[in-house]
């Protein structure tokens, strides 16, 4: 629990020095990438053997480095590279969902969150134009599925909603209207979700641990 610790120390770091007015740097990108970094050793410190024999944990590791990336990228998305964040995290998405399952399936819950992602797109999209039309659609089917299998599951469920909020306070903030305390709201849930995602492999390795005592 001590990299958690440090994670939780590293975002309170990332408050503090990452000022909203504050241009883009690789300093910049450090700090807010410094969180994710903690999860990775978070993860790594349970041994690569742990990593191997659950996959789910190698998948949602390697889910965190490509979220690692996309944060670098959103660092500049001024210039250019906001589409660049978005492929990174779409591909997180899809690493976190194949770790989380098809079991069990629960149809409610996708049902449930096929309505939640179809309203988002449907108050997004008047403010759309262009690529984006399209890839905001794509990237909110996949975070919808990433949610879906993780209540489904029961696992990082409050993690994966956390998430949407995250994101869907960025699409608001950056195509419809400016939200207030939008900087906070974006990156406290996304450190927790992050975090509880995380947590969710060793969890899912402790439960393995004691079906198998029993």
């Amino acid at each position: 629990h001590q990299h958690l610790f440090q994670e939780n120390l590293s975002t309170c770091v990332y408050f503090v020095l990452w000022l909203p007015t504050s241009s883009p740097s690789w300093f910049s990108a450090l700090i807010k990438c410094l969180p994710i970094f903690c999860l990775w050793v978070f993860l790594l410190a349970h041994g690569i053997n742990f990593l191997v024999a659950h996959r789910s944990a190698s998948r949602i590791l390697a889910g965190l480095i490509f979220s690692a990336v996309g944060d670098a990228f959103l660092i500049w998305q001024e210039q250019g590279y906001f589409v660049h964040g978005l492929l990174m995290f779409a591909i997180t998405h899809i690493l976190y969902s194949s770790a989380f399952g098809m079991k069990p399936l629960d149809l409610k819950a996708g049902f449930v969150m096929t309505l939640l992602s179809s309203f988002c797109y449907t108050f997004l999209y008047c403010y759309l134009s262009g690529p984006f039309t399209y890839l905001v659609a794509v990237y909110i089917a996949l975070i919808g599925f990433m949610g879906w299998r993780a209540i489904a599951g029961l696992s990082a469920c409050i993690g994966a909603v956390l998430f949407m909020v995250s994101d869907l306070t960025i699409a608001v903030n950056k195509f419809c209207f400016p939200v207030p305390y939008s900087r906070a709201i974006i990156m406290a849930t996304y450190y927790a979700a992050q975090m509880l995602i995380a947590l969710s492999a060793v969890e899912s390795r402790d439960e393995d641990d004691f079906k198998r005592r029993n």
